[in-house]
């Protein structure tokens, strides 16, 4: 740099900037809990049903050259039963580390936790624009070593952690559109920002199809923000762009919507599975848990021989058939598994097995605090009328909504995660405004705004 070349400024958007530390403190973290704790070495049991579950199973059948099928055991043919997102980046990893391996468990696990440590500066950077500086730090740190939140990236094999990024990812998009947090709002809506919001939701819908009715929600949200120096035409322009990002998302689910249509003959856009996946939740022995397969593993068992001989498309209708005749035969019961898998939602499911009492009571007393803490946080959001607690809300009522039907698991409030360490920070801390503490030295770690 020549002595005449002046440094360049901070640039405006600098404040939104999360410390690299915490990145890095994010992703060390996990890693070495990976490989302190062994947690690769996943149970070969089952023929390694546990290692990714359907998911594993068909990345398996990937990496050896069978195609994208048999998400169970056996050879059960062509399978839509999962998009494919997670699954082929699986199963890349099984082509090149091997199938199964603990290797391959390993880098997986460490991919995993590399989306939720990239979460990091989406969680700062919503933090920031919604509620200040202060409290995207805590949230940010929250994220990066709480266990609740840790769990699914150092043990889960499932597309939970990547989801998480890409939800995260599509709503800071949107509030760098709407110009939450920006000192002047942007003067015209730009292509590449609908380009990137459109491309995420088709990202979205091959990773998690379940977030997908919040697209138009937030699509409608950033529209709503628009820029009304030119009135109408400004308008117009928005929803012109927004129907350009619609379409890029309909292009990236393109590819897949034309392999289901040439293999199953129909209208797949993203899972096929529903209707299994519902008779099991509503069978009149259903105890409104999330435990087995869907579709039994045992190769002999009467009901996978069933969905191997009708294949999957006709077997899943067939189930769905049942689902809908057991809503309407058991009415009284169908409404209480779904007043039940509500509370697994939000306050936690316990494990099958039990387990020590103790750990039990912290997992499920941790879970359900999470739950308060947001939903209290965003409560207070709304009347105090922070920017963008209108479109978290909408996130905390469609998201969870389909789940209460079909299954309940604590991995599924994980989407809602990022701002609800917003929500809980500014919780707390707009309680310690209020009410201050008396503890010694509290005031000097989180002072009063």
């Amino acid at each position: 740099m020549s002595p005449t070349t002046a440094r360049p400024s901070r640039g405006v958007n600098d404040k939104f900037r999360a410390p690299r530390v915490i990145f890095w403190t994010a992703f060390l973290l996990r890693v070495a809990y990976i490989t302190l704790g062994h947690t690769y070495r996943i149970t070969p049991f089952n023929h390694h049903f546990e290692f990714g579950w359907e998911t594993g199973r068909v990345a398996a059948s990937v990496a050896e050259g069978h195609g994208y099928s048999s998400p169970f055991s056996g050879d059960t043919g062509p399978t839509a039963w999962m998009v494919p997102g997670f699954t082929l980046l699986l199963a890349g990893v099984f082509k090149v580390f091997g199938i199964y391996s603990a290797l391959s468990a390993w880098v997986i696990l460490t991919i995993d936790s590399l989306f939720q440590a990239l979460t990091v500066p989406l969680v700062f950077e919503m933090g920031a624009r919604t509620a200040g500086r202060r409290t995207a730090l805590w949230a940010a740190w929250i994220w990066a070593v709480y266990p609740g939140i840790l769990q699914y990236g150092v043990r889960w094999v499932w597309e939970t952690s990547l989801s998480g990024l890409l939800f995260a990812a599509v709503l800071v998009v949107g509030m760098r559109m709407r110009g939450v947090g920006d000192e002047s709002p942007p003067a015209r809506q730009r292509m590449r920002d609908w380009t990137a919001f459109g491309l995420l939701w088709g990202a979205i819908s091959m990773t998690n199809p379940a977030l997908l009715p919040m697209a138009p929600v937030e699509g409608l949200w950033i529209l709503a923000g628009a820029p009304r120096r030119d009135g109408r035409r400004e308008w117009l322009r928005g929803a012109a762009l927004a129907l350009l990002s619609a379409v890029l998302c309909a292009a990236v689910m393109a590819p897949w919507i034309i392999r289901n249509e040439r293999v199953f003959h129909a209208f797949i856009p993203t899972r096929d599975n529903l209707g299994a996946e519902l008779a099991m939740a509503w069978a009149p022995d259903s105890a409104g848990f999330p435990w087995g397969a869907t579709v039994p593993t045992l190769v002999a068992a009467s009901e996978h021989k069933l969905y191997a001989q009708m294949g999957e498309l006709a077997y899943v209708r067939m189930r769905g058939q049942m689902a809908w005749q057991w809503a309407r035969e058991y009415p009284r019961r169908f409404w209480k598994l779904v007043a039940l898998r509500f509370y697994m939602f939000w306050a936690g499911v316990p494990h099958e097995e039990g387990g020590h009492a103790t750990a039990e009571a912290v997992r499920e007393t941790a879970h359900c605090f999470g739950s308060i803490t947001g939903i209290l946080g965003l409560l207070l959001a709304l009347r105090r009328r922070l920017p963008a607690a209108g479109l978290m809300a909408w996130a905390v009522v469609l998201l969870p909504a389909v789940y209460y039907f079909v299954i309940a698991g604590a991995r599924f409030r994980n989407p809602l995660e990022p701002f609800f360490c917003v929500l809980t920070v500014y919780l707390f801390q707009q309680a310690e405004g209020l009410w201050g503490f008396s503890v010694p030295g509290l005031r000097r770690i989180w002072p009063a705004q």
